[in-house]
């Protein structure tokens, strides 16, 4: 009999595999026996295989620490349920829900609403939840923060905005380092993206579209620096003010990052897969990666798509192909900690409308995997940088590994013993992303129609099966 979606994987054997172990810094090939929804034993090959490495990819399960599930509020673009669903499609065994939702969750009581929607989710992948920096998300005055964090929030943010008020901000990182917690910053500086609609840059140029300056963001993060160096200053000892900056899309912002970190102040940030892959030319219709964007780009001149399509529009705007070069060099100097999707579904009758109406957002739980394989393949990072990417360092931004005990129980790695949390993938088996193959309830992707490699075939979470592709049933 087949297994069924949330039964423990009693006995699970995987030969001949290519395993990736970012705790351990080992990957090759080897073989993997899971019993009791536990790993019991991983037996790495003796010697270097002279044949083909193996098409099968066994990988720790990945961690989404930047994620918008929408409810309360917007079901019909997605609910806990359907968004954890759409994890275990693309991979994910624990995703972390942003505040941002209708109501936002700036109280302990909206906390333990969504949290009770998780537990009552028919998936064992795990979703944590930050709550908001401010009431309302109103940016004027600081959550109940000591509450939220007493209710499981693992950290702070009003992403989807900016806090403009800088003493807000300065004032929540010296609260959320008493707590231990991250403060997520959205650097965006407003005065400067009022009516922008696209990356300012040739392509916005030629479509009439209004330009949204890189200096939007770069000054928003030196900013955020700034701030946060004053609060550690300032903190009592033991206190651990941290700065997480979401979807960095920059080569400036990057390198005020590289910069803070070298001097040791403790901000962390992620990248999304469509600022790693996609560049500003998709908005005219190019739809080459970025890395082949960025040794010719006089090519994409003869669109191979329609301009103007609204999936193209996201929060940061996608940027120059340059931009994306630079972040794949983020990655893999350790500049960046985490692949992030900013899953962003929206009902359709919010995208498919002018360009610059558009809501902002993709729907990538389901496609970050299979995107960031593709730069790996160009030989812009090796396996094992991207693998971490996934796992251990988003996983290192909530529960930092100095911290004596973790609260959250997260094992992105396959330790013998460990309760079982990992995904096979078929890494030369190609699939094409399309309105039926997602399980999102948000199909707004601009990767919709495209072949791509890695096919998921089965994820384990918590030790039970939380997918399991429809040719193993």
């Amino acid at each position: 009999m087949s297994p069924r979606l949330g039964e423990t994987c009693q006995r699970l054997e995987i030969e001949d595999a290519w395993i990736v172990d970012p705790g351990s810094t080992r990957e090759g090939r080897g073989s993997l026996l899971v019993e009791g929804g536990r790993i019991g034993e991983v037996r790495w090959a003796r010697r270097r295989a002279t044949r083909a490495t193996p098409d099968l990819l066994v990988l720790p399960g990945m961690v989404d620490i930047h994620a918008h599930l929408r409810q309360p509020g917007n079901e019909d673009a997605e609910t806990i349920a359907s968004g954890l669903a759409a994890a275990a499609h693309g991979g994910f065994t624990t995703v972390c829900a942003m505040a941002n939702t209708d109501p936002p969750l700036d109280h302990a009581a909206s906390l333990r609403d969504v949290q009770r929607l998780a537990g009552e989710a028919p998936t064992p992948v795990r979703m944590l939840a930050y709550a908001t920096i401010s009431e309302g998300r109103a940016g004027t005055v600081l959550a109940r923060l000591g509450e939220l964090s007493d209710a499981g929030a693992v950290g702070f943010s009003d992403d989807g905005a900016p806090v403009d008020d800088g003493t807000l901000l300065r004032s929540a990182l010296a609260y959320a380092g008493a707590l231990d917690r991250p403060v997520m910053e959205h650097p965006e500086l407003r005065t400067l993206t009022q009516g922008a609609e696209a990356n300012e840059g040739l392509p916005a140029t030629i479509l009439g579209l209004q330009g949204w300056p890189r200096s939007a963001e770069s000054t928003a993060v030196a900013r955020a620096l700034g701030l946060l160096d004053e609060a550690v200053r300032a903190a009592p000892p033991g206190d651990r003010p941290r700065l997480h900056l979401a979807h960095v899309s920059t080569a400036e912002a990057l390198d005020l990052i590289r910069i803070a970190r070298q001097a040791g102040l403790p901000v962390t940030c992620e990248v999304t897969p469509h600022h790693l892959a996609l560049h500003d030319g998709w908005l005219g219709g190019d739809r080459r990666w970025a890395w082949d964007a960025a040794a010719d780009p006089w090519a994409g001149a003869a669109a191979e798509a329609a301009p103007y399509d609204p999936a193209t529009r996201v929060n940061p705007p996608l940027r120059a192909p340059t931009d994306a070069l630079a972040l794949w060099s983020g990655l893999a100097d350790g500049t960046i900690q985490a692949i992030a999707t900013d899953h962003a579904p929206h009902r359709a009758v919010d995208k498919h409308v002018e360009y610059g109406q558009a809501a902002t957002g993709i729907s990538g739980l389901e496609t970050a995997l299979a995107v960031a394989l593709e730069g790996v393949a160009a030989g812009l990072a090796d396996l094992a940088t991207v693998v971490r990417a996934l796992t251990l360092g988003p996983a290192a931004v909530i529960d930092p590994p100095e911290r004596a005990t973790a609260s959250h129980e997260l094992v992105p790695g396959l330790v013998t013993g460990a309760v079982a949390d990992l995904v096979v993938v078929d890494r030369r088996a190609a699939w094409t992303v399309d309105a039926d193959s997602l399980v999102s309830r948000g199909k707004n992707t601009p990767l919709l129609g495209r072949s791509l490699p890695a096919r998921v075939l089965l994820t384990v979470a918590q030790g039970r099966f939380a997918y399991l592709d429809p040719d193993l049933a």
